[in-house]
């Protein structure tokens, strides 16, 4: 299991929404770039890269950020928000990215998610973002009826290897990780996961580390990093 620091971007600056709520954003950054190098020069070994502008409002203001970005860095880029078409995908490998992130997409249109895999193959990774047991989509702004189990299942069966499965409603709130759907998403499938949301400090990383399954690729590490609560050297000390 390894630690992936997040940088989410908007109108160009690294910010953290709670809960994803735009209307709650702090901005810790007006350098990205910055930032970015900050968490590679600390051990990183993988960069968790949102372009929240194009999440939620389908803007490409943050494409030149983007693009500075991956030039900047040695360490491999997954990049979400707002991956919904082919030629983003495209795109975002040519610009350097290692693994893009479709979301809403996966709810929307199963062609494309099946369009997606047969071009890039394990550069997709599926955003499961859920609140409570059901999907949530479009930046996070509407729930769905579709439960989170039901879909990951469905995206294992169209051959989708790995997913990121993030807690909306501890996203952002240092609540500490959904520890018991993680635990059910491991046993529930062959999916490699990816936990996100809520970690507070390492006791919580601890707690996912002492799962001990080797299909648990890593945990997202966001605010917790940036209100200070432990160092990204600290985190990867842990696992």
């Amino acid at each position: 299991m390894i630690v992936i620091p997040a940088v989410d971007i908007s109108s160009g600056k690294c910010v953290r929404l709670s809960q994803g709520r735009k209307e709650e954003k702090k901005e810790y950054s007006d350098n990205p770039v910055e930032m970015a190098l900050k968490w590679e020069a600390q051990g990183a070994k993988l960069l968790h890269l949102i372009d929240l502008d194009r999440a939620i409002d389908g803007s490409d203001a943050n494409v030149n950020v983007i693009a500075d970005i991956v030039k900047a860095l040695k360490i491999p880029i997954e990049l979400g928000g707002g991956m919904r078409s082919i030629n983003g995908i495209d795109w975002a490998v040519s610009t350097g990215v290692a693994r893009v992130i479709i979301g809403t997409s996966a709810i929307e249109n199963r062609r494309f998610v099946q369009e997606a895999l047969k071009k890039f193959d394990e550069k997709i990774i599926i955003g499961i973002d859920a609140k409570g047991d059901y999907v949530a989509v479009k930046g996070w702004k509407e729930i769905t009826k579709i439960k989170l189990l039901e879909l990951a299942l469905e995206m294992e069966n169209i051959g989708v290897k790995r997913i990121i499965y993030t807690d909306i409603k501890r996203d952002g709130m240092l609540a500490g990780p959904n520890i018991n759907e993680v635990k059910k998403i491991l046993k529930s499938t062959n999916l490699n996961v990816i936990a996100s949301g809520g970690i507070s400090s390492i006791d919580d990383i601890k707690k996912l580390k002492s799962l001990n399954n080797p299909r648990l690729e890593g945990v997202i590490v966001g605010k917790a990093l940036y209100e200070r609560k432990f160092t990204l050297k600290e985190a990867i000390s842990t696992v």
